[in-house]
């Protein structure tokens, strides 16, 4: 397997942070999100770790439906991070 630059992990976690700002409140599955990013699961779920190390993003401990989840990880952007990304949509748009 090829190895992906820096700069191009860094383009891939904007597209995730896109995906993610997309779907508000409801979040993702990490699955939902490598399809959106046309990724595979494993190396999304690694980008999407150093992502909630940054506080950008956070891992969900139970569904929309109230159930705890053992093994999907549902992703949703942090408060912070979603109010950062909703100002610079506006600038630009």
């Amino acid at each position: 397997m090829s190895k992906i630059s820096e700069r191009k992990k860094e383009r891939i976690k904007e597209d995730i942070l896109s995906v993610l700002f997309e779907s508000g409140i409801k979040g993702r599955y990490t699955y939902q999100i490598a399809e959106e990013v046309i990724r595979d699961d494993e190396f999304v779920f690694k980008l999407l770790e150093e992502l909630e190390k940054k506080k950008l993003i956070k891992r969900m401990e139970k569904s929309l439906k109230g159930r705890k989840l053992s093994r999907k990880k549902l992703w949703v952007m942090t408060d912070g991070a979603y109010d950062a990304y909703s100002k610079l949509i506006t600038i630009k748009n």
